[in-house]
């Protein structure tokens, strides 16, 4: 007699819908407590704290560099006041610095509008003014953020396929000569001749990336020397560049060119006073081309197969060697539109240093924005505002600008070591759920003489008490792991060579209660 069987069941398997253990009921608490696992886990938490860090360590060693700070500790046991005082004076005054030499001048603003008052004006005669000298500060540092977001826009596209691109310098340097070129040595129209200065620097950085990327597709070398030596071969051809006619013209005496062309110039977009110029707009299209590229096309695709598992794009039908040449080459154009945007808008000419330390801090751009478009774009902004706060803070409170280099160092080497900075905020454990629950678990059994598999397991008889079973003494003393600390807590101990130890049997099924869980410990 065959028994009817049960809807619902899938065709082939036995057992009833019925037998199947209910579904745990899901409380608020549970999901308060998964929301703050996530938001833990999330990068998002690193970055806010990795600064944290980086600011409070500065502090300290702005308090250590004043004098007058030092001078109150002297005394500090008579009037501990002054020092508390003279510290958060010394802090908040230079940090209030750096936020007026890159966001907004206040101070500034008032002076401004005051001396238009006492002019005679009043009303918008009096505000225009006041807000050209307060936001004067972030033109400057959205001007500095132009070329640097465009460069790790290209520096985010290498990373992304998976290769280390590190010749940002010699492919900026590279764009810049070949756009500035165009731009003193040629008589074009106006459009004509900015369009053709900014693609001949893009081709040419292209170019110049290429090269790194043709010798890793066809011998195998590895991207990092190779860009690394470009970077030096681009910086002594552009020393060797400005003492030929070709690229000093009449004057050869000091190691510049000519200015570039009007026509090849980046129109300023706030007239002559200030040198925020129309390469913001490009950077803007820099950080959609990103987005777009490696999001919505089949090359940005290929090129994020290649990084994430160049064995299986391999079997997919991507070439790996043609995909790097590809990915150095686009990189190399970006990068090398950087240079091109930074001499036409900013420089207006060529110099031994016109790259500065674009290309090095595009790096740290791309890797502190996680190589996304929003991420590259504020951390663009981020470090050009302490680039620009940073020499505000030096001429107006006379803090060593090398401060700011070490808050930029600090933060990538905290947002690199993301579990630091959770063991730092008491957030350990979320990197190794449910490790404090196993430790506690192998202690238990150690004092109970449980074997390692049941304390492993978490398992228990009916009565809340570890089931007693048999142990081979000399297994337990060649390799079990939760009473002699040579594996991880926990683990199986492996058998003692002779195989004579009595068969342990399937542990009981744990009672309901009576010992927490991996995820209840983490909750």
């Amino acid at each position: 007699m065959t028994t009817p069987s049960v809807s619902g069941t899938a065709p082939g398997v036995g057992g009833s819908v019925a037998d199947a253990p209910p579904p745990p009921a899901e409380d608020a608490e549970s999901a308060l407590a998964r929301t703050l696992q996530s938001l833990a886990r999330s990068d998002l938490l690193v970055v806010v704290m990795a600064f944290v860090f980086a600011f409070l360590i500065g502090s300290v060693l702005i308090v250590i560099a004043d004098e007058d700070v030092r001078a109150t500790f002297g005394y500090f046991f008579a009037r501990p006041g002054d020092a508390v005082v003279a510290v958060w004076q010394s802090v908040t005054q230079a940090y209030g610095a750096m936020f007026r030499g890159a966001v907004f001048d206040a101070p500034g603003a008032a002076r401004a509008a005051e001396s238009v008052r006492e002019a005679g004006g009043s009303g918008t005669y009096v505000l225009l003014p006041a807000l050209t000298a307060g936001l004067r500060p972030l033109t400057e540092t959205l001007t500095i953020a132009t070329p640097l977001i465009i460069a790790a826009a290209g520096m985010a596209v290498s990373f992304r396929a998976g290769l280390f691109n590190i010749g940002g310098t010699g492919q900026l340097i590279v764009g810049a000569m070949a756009a500035g070129y165009i731009g003193f040595a040629l008589d074009l129209p106006v459009v004509v001749h900015l369009l053709l200065a900014l693609l001949v620097g893009v081709l040419a950085g292209g170019l110049w990336g290429g090269i790194a990327g043709f010798l890793k597709a066809r011998f195998g070398a590895n991207e990092v020397i190779s860009t690394i030596m470009l970077n030096w071969i681009a910086t002594y051809l552009l020393a060797f560049a400005l003492k030929t006619a070709a690229f000093t013209g009449a004057n050869q005496s000091q190691p510049t060119s000519p200015s570039v062309g009007e026509n090849a110039q980046l129109p300023l977009l706030l007239g002559t006073g200030f040198r925020l110029h129309a390469g913001l707009f490009l950077a803007a299209g820099a950080v959609v081309l990103l987005w777009w590229l490696m999001s919505r096309s089949t090359i940005g695709f290929h090129f994020r197969a290649v990084g994430s598992n160049p064995r299986a794009a391999r079997f997919a039908g991507i070439s790996p060697s043609r995909t790097a040449f590809l990915t150095l080459a686009v990189a190399g154009g970006l990068v090398g539109l950087a240079g091109a945007v930074h001499v036409l808008g900013t420089e207006r000419r060529l110099t031994e240093g016109v790259a500065g330390n674009i290309g090095f801090d595009a790096i740290t751009v791309a890797l502190l924005g996680r190589s996304g478009p929003v991420g590259i774009a504020l951390a663009g902004l981020l470090f050009a505002g302490l680039s620009t706060g940073g020499r505000f803070m030096e001429t107006n409170q006379g803090v060593p600008l090398d401060l700011v280099s070490v808050i930029q160092v600090l933060v990538v080497l905290f947002i690199a070591a993301p579990p630091l900075v959770r063991t730092l905020i008491g957030l350990r454990h979320v990197d190794h759920p449910g490790a404090s629950a196993r430790v506690r678990r192998a202690r238990r059994g150690r004092a109970t003489g449980a074997p390692a598999a049941v304390v492993a397991s978490g398992a228990a008889p009916v009565g809340g008490h570890r089931a007693e079973h048999p142990v081979d003494p000399g297994a337990a003393s060649d390799g079990d792991s939760a009473s002699d600390g040579d594996g991880p807590p926990g683990a199986p101990a492996p058998s003692g060579g002779g195989g004579d130890a009595p068969s342990a049997g399937p542990a009981p099924a744990p009672e309901r209660g009576a010992d927490p869980t991996d995820a209840q410990e983490d909750a």
